[in-house]
């Protein structure tokens, strides 16, 4: 048996020239689908860059009527405090005219006991 004999031929064995030209072709469907795949990831990276210049508008928008709606609440906070004041020397008020109304009663009553029947 001859071990040397040279077995390249055999059952279509590629040439070395075939099997470079099959890596390059391997190699050229790889950077095909890796230039694909940079394109999808830009586009991403473009909507998200879009997204987020949004969300920032947005944000700034929302932080806007959040200062708008504290100061209105201050104001409404201030009212509030001087309506309070107020009611609260409305009710002292009617508090003393109750009890002046009471003394006058008291008063009106002490002086018919003191003028006695009337003819």
């Amino acid at each position: 048996m001859n071990i040397d004999e040279d077995t390249s031929t055999w059952l279509g064995c590629p040439t070395p020239l075939e099997m470079y030209q099959h890596q390059c072709a391997m190699l050229e469907d790889e950077l095909i689908q890796t230039q694909a795949m940079l394109r999808k990831a830009r586009a991403n990276v473009a909507g998200l860059v879009q997204m987020n210049d949004l969300l920032v508008t947005r944000k700034a928008m929302a932080e806007t009527e959040l200062r708008l709606a504290m100061a209105n609440l201050s104001s409404a906070n201030i009212h509030n405090s001087e309506m309070s004041k107020e009611i609260m020397g409305l009710k002292m008020i009617a508090s003393q005219n109750e009890h002046f109304r009471v003394e006058n009663q008291r008063l009106q009553l002490e002086l018919r006991v003191l003028k006695g029947p009337q003819p």
